[in-house]
């Protein structure tokens, strides 16, 4: 059993950032991909962004340029910066794990099978 603990959710202003933590559990950590998801009130959960067992990074094309992904495999933590918010962002956001090996990436909800409970990040015009 993983757990996933996500951290660093508030509210902001437009234009400005946050970064959110996601600490996993396990001696493995590092063979995990480890994934940002967002929901927003009255939509289906969607794809942030990944990073990879090998630090490759994928992005939704909506956050490119403004969110970075990272991990640092010594903390058991994966990060997610995040610049030049857009109240657009408003969702809670979750971290995941996928255990499961395998190539990716993987940027379906149903591929991740460890979930953290989710933070919200709220941003004002």
């Amino acid at each position: 059993q993983v757990q996933v603990v996500e951290s660093g959710g508030g509210l902001v202003q437009a234009g400005g950032s946050l970064r959110l933590s996601c600490a996993a559990s396990g001696r493995a950590f590092s063979s995990y991909g480890m994934g940002w998801f967002r929901q927003a009130p009255g939509k289906e959960r969607e794809f942030v962004a990944l990073v990879w067992s090998g630090g490759s990074t994928y992005y939704l094309n909506s956050v490119k340029g403004r969110f970075t992904i990272s991990r640092d495999n010594a903390r058991n933590t994966v990060y997610l910066q995040m610049n030049s918010l857009k109240p657009e962002d408003t969702a809670v956001y979750y971290c995941a794990a996928r255990t499961v090996p395998g190539s990716g990436p993987y940027s379906h909800v149903e591929e991740y099978n460890y979930w953290g409970q989710g933070t919200q990040v709220t941003v004002s015009s």
